[in-house]
């Protein structure tokens, strides 16, 4: 499916996702975390950026889990205002989190600000090209241009198998994913 204008590929791709959970629930994650990142053949201590989940999203908790068991760092991206990047804190297993906006749990200010090697991006839909629809605010966006100027960095989208669409709309300031992680298995993207 081509879904052309991202106003309407949004709705249409909430209620996708809303019924891939439904579907799949908490198993999903569990099979991300049983793929691991292995196929991207990490040095030892990678730094990776994981996120909080919210409303349907893939909960990644139990991959992180088990890439903090490999000896990974781990932060995760707090907002800085409308328009701004994202930064990445810091985070490990029960530390204390603040919350944000949209229910977002965030790293405290006290904790290190990192730069990812990898960065796990929540998502909308995707297409084989790596294009993602997020929720519009362009922050992965922003932060993922702003990475790929200081060190090679790899964006790995978290997805229900469902979420994949033939072609995602996209503009000239959209980053594009280097891979996407389903219950399935990995995805090479391409043609970007």
């Amino acid at each position: 499916m081509t879904v052309g204008d991202k106003s309407a590929a949004r709705t249409w791709a909430r209620n996708r996702r809303a019924a891939a959970h439904v579907k799949h629930g908490p198993r999903a994650g569990e099979k991300l975390a049983l793929h691991g990142l292995e196929f991207l053949a990490l040095d030892p201590g990678a730094v990776v950026s994981g996120f909080s989940a919210i409303r349907e999203e893939i909960d990644p908790l139990q991959l992180l889990l088990r890439l903090a068991a490999k000896g990974h760092r781990l932060c995760l991206p707090v907002m800085q205002g409308h328009g701004q990047p994202l930064i990445f804190r810091a985070w490990a297993p029960g530390d204390e989190m603040a919350s944000a906006a949209w229910g977002i749990a965030e790293p405290l200010p006290s904790r290190t600000v990192y730069e990812p090697d990898v960065l796990l991006v929540p998502l909308l839909a995707f297409d084989a090209k790596g294009y993602r629809l997020g929720y519009g605010g362009g922050f992965y966006d922003r932060s993922l241009q702003i990475l790929r100027k200081l060190k090679p960095i790899v964006a790995v989208g978290i997805s229900y198998d469902e979420q994949k669409i033939d072609a995602v709309p996209h503009l000239d300031y959209d980053q594009p994913l280097d891979w996407v992680l389903t219950p399935s298995g990995p995805l090479r993207c391409f043609g970007h």
